[in-house]
C-alpha cells in the first residue's frame, strides 16, 4: 500500500486526486496540506515543515511559491516527489532539477495520458512537415486559470521545438504588437480563457494548401488525478532521477 500526502488537498485538483485515491486498493492518503486547513478524511496541515506522518511519496497540485519547501521537505524525509503545479519559472525548474539527482521527482506540465499521446504525434508531424509546414498551438481553459499560455501548450512547443528540423525555433505570444509577416521559424502560442473550460489544446500544421490539426480535449480533471496518482505508485519505487510522463509510459 503507497502511503500519500496531497499538497493543496482543498483546491479543485487535491480533491479529485483524493477521491481517485479512495477508489484503489493500491494507495491511501495518509495526510494533506493546504495553507487553508479545513476538514478532510485524513489530516491535514498548513505548512510543509509540520509533524507530518510517514509517506512513500507526496503529489503536489497547489502552487509555484511552494516549490521550495517541498524540495526541502523530500529531502529531508528521502521522499519521492510528484509535482503537478504549472508555472515554474525557469530557476525553479533548474531546481527541481537538481533536487532529482538526491531523491525521485516526477514532473510533468500535463498528467493525461492523452495530452502525452498528442505530443508525441506532434514530434513525428514536426520530424515530418518540418521546415515546409507553420506551427501554431491554441490553448483553452476556464476563466479562473491564472498563468498563459498554460505548462501544457509550452511543453508541446518544447517537444516540436526539440523534435524539429527547422531549428531555432522562438515561441510568438503576441502578433498585434507587431506588423510584419509571419516568420517561418516561429511557433505562435494563443491563450483563451472562458467558462468552465477544463483544457483544450490544438496543435495547427499550416502548409500550402492544407491544415493539419491535432487535438485534445480533457472533459474532467479526473485525467489529470489518475494519471497523477498512477505516477505516484510508480514513482515510490523509483531511485533519485527526475521522471516524467514517457517514463510512466514504458513502465
Amino acid at each position: 500500500m503507497t502511503r500519500v500526502i496531497i499538497s493543496g488537498c482543498n483546491g479543485k485538483m487535491g480533491k479529485v486526486v483524493a477521491e481517485c485515491i479512495s477508489a484503489r486498493n493500491d494507495c491511501e492518503v495518509v495526510a494533506g496540506i493546504d495553507i487553508t486547513g479545513g476538514a478532510a478524511d485524513f489530516p491535514v496541515f498548513s505548512k510543509p515543515d509540520e509533524d507530518l506522518p510517514e509517506a512513500d511519496v507526496l503529489i503536489d497540485f497547489s502552487h509555484p511559491s511552494l516549490l521550495s519547501p517541498l524540495l526541502q521537505l523530500g529531502k529531508k524525509r528521502r521522499m519521492p516527489l510528484v509535482l503537478c503545479t504549472t508555472g515554474y519559472s525557469p530557476n525553479q525548474v533548474q531546481d527541481l532539477t537538481d533536487s532529482a539527482k538526491e531523491i525521485p521527482v516526477f514532473y510533468s506540465r500535463n498528467m493525461s495520458l492523452g495530452i502525452n499521446l498528442l505530443i508525441e504525434l506532434a514530434k513525428k508531424a514536426e520530424q515530418v512537415l518540418g521546415g515546409s509546414f507553420d506551427v501554431e498551438i491554441i490553448e483553452k481553459h476556464h476563466n479562473q486559470k491564472i498563468d498563459a499560455p498554460s505548462g501544457t501548450a509550452l511543453m508541446l512547443a518544447d517537444e516540436i521545438a526539440d523534435a524539429g528540423t527547422n531549428k531555432p525555433y522562438h515561441y510568438m505570444y503576441d502578433r498585434h504588437s507587431q506588423r510584419k509577416k509571419r516568420e517561418p521559424n516561429e511557433i505562435g502560442i494563443h491563450s483563451i480563457r472562458g467558462g468552465t473550460i477544463v483544457g483544450e489544446h490544438d496543435v495547427i500544421f499550416a502548409g500550402r494548401h492544407e491544415v493539419i490539426t491535432l487535438s485534445h480535449s480533457a472533459q474532467s480533471k479526473e485525467v489529470f488525478a489518475s494519471g497523477a496518482v498512477n505516477a505516484a505508485v510508480f514513482l515510490a519505487a523509483q531511485p533519485a532521477g527526475l521522471y516524467d510522463m514517457s517514463d510512466l509510459l514504458k513502465d
